[in-house]
């Protein structure tokens, strides 16, 4: 519970120091205001679901923001977790994004947020938690991105966590 406390207090630190850098990223940065929506393709990680399975599965994630600052967004997602000895895994997240810049134009990225998932293993265990994670963002123009991310889903059922390690792409309407 410690170590989670700690990667929550991180992840949302990161997103705080990410305002001074806003300068140095505006020539290619996004406007100060602009929806977005992406997608994302990995690889999902059930632990502790059953000793000695198999608990890895492809996830995939559709998601939608808003960038209100260069450094910062809210974004709402859905992620399907994939099946892991029979139990599927899904989840709804609503979270905070904070974006540093770093050189060019790449980006660290700190996620937390909120999410409602559900593990379903012939019966349905839904349950509200906490989301996190971290990541990079390379902006190729205004317009399109392309991220890489490692996202907790934090306590999905009985001390089951879900990690995702994924690649994906973000296009921005400006």
């Amino acid at each position: 519970m410690k170590a989670t406390a700690v990667i929550a207090v991180l992840g949302l630190a990161g997103a705080v120091f990410a305002l001074p850098a806003a300068a140095q990223y505006r020539d290619r940065s996004p406007a100060l205001s602009s929806a977005y929506v992406g997608a994302n393709i990995g690889q999902s990680k059930f632990k502790d679901v059953c000793p000695g399975c198999d608990d890895k599965d492809t996830a995939f994630k559709l998601f939608g923001g808003y960038q209100f600052h260069p450094n910062f967004a809210a974004e709402l997602g859905y992620t399907d977790l994939g099946e892991v000895s029979g139990v599927k895994g899904n989840a709804w997240e609503l979270s905070a994004v904070g974006l540093f810049p770093i050189a060019n134009q790449f980006s660290v990225l700190g996620r937390l947020g909120a999410y409602h998932g559900e593990l379903k293993d012939g019966g349905s265990d839904t349950k509200n938690g906490l989301t996190f994670g971290l990541g990079a963002q390379y902006d190729f123009n205004r317009n399109i991105g392309v991220r890489a991310e490692w996202q907790r889903f934090n306590n999905m059922s009985s001390n089951v966590d879900v990690d995702v390690l994924s690649i994906g792409a973000l296009y921005r309407f400006q």
